[in-house]
């Protein structure tokens, strides 16, 4: 995992963020700053910080709630095998999914890897 003070450099390509996988944390990690997760947003298309800095969010709209139940549940695939879980909310047709590392109180690599891979699923068919 990155510490606090490691940015990528400009240019980087969300599919750098595919081929990672998370790491497990347990703490004594600083968490991002904004400006190093300002520099990670730009590899997560539709994700934004949530109101404290702490996480990021991003809400999915479908067709209906079968194809909002069919996404979760590729979604919690992907995070069990990385290890990493969001915290998810389901209204219908909309997913609003939040991510942060709690074990730190904020971000990390591995919020941005998760949201890279959520974000992919999006290419494939339901």
């Amino acid at each position: 995992m990155l510490g606090s003070s490691e940015i990528p450099s400009r240019g980087t390509k969300n599919m750098d963020l595919l081929s990672k996988k998370c790491v497990a944390c347990e703490g004594g990690v600083e968490p991002f700053t904004s400006s190093q997760a300002e520099e990670y947003l730009r590899e997560v298309s539709g994700w934004k910080l949530n109101s404290d800095s702490k996480g990021i969010e991003r809400e999915f709209k479908f067709k209906d709630f079968k194809e909002s139940i069919s996404f979760i549940n590729r979604v919690a695939e992907v995070a069990e095998s990385e290890g990493h879980h969001p915290d998810i909310h389901v209204s219908y047709n909309r997913v609003h999914i939040e991510l942060s590392t709690h074990s730190i109180r904020g971000l990390s690599e591995n919020d941005f890897i998760l949201a890279a891979k959520i974000n992919s699923l999006l290419d494939e068919k339901n």
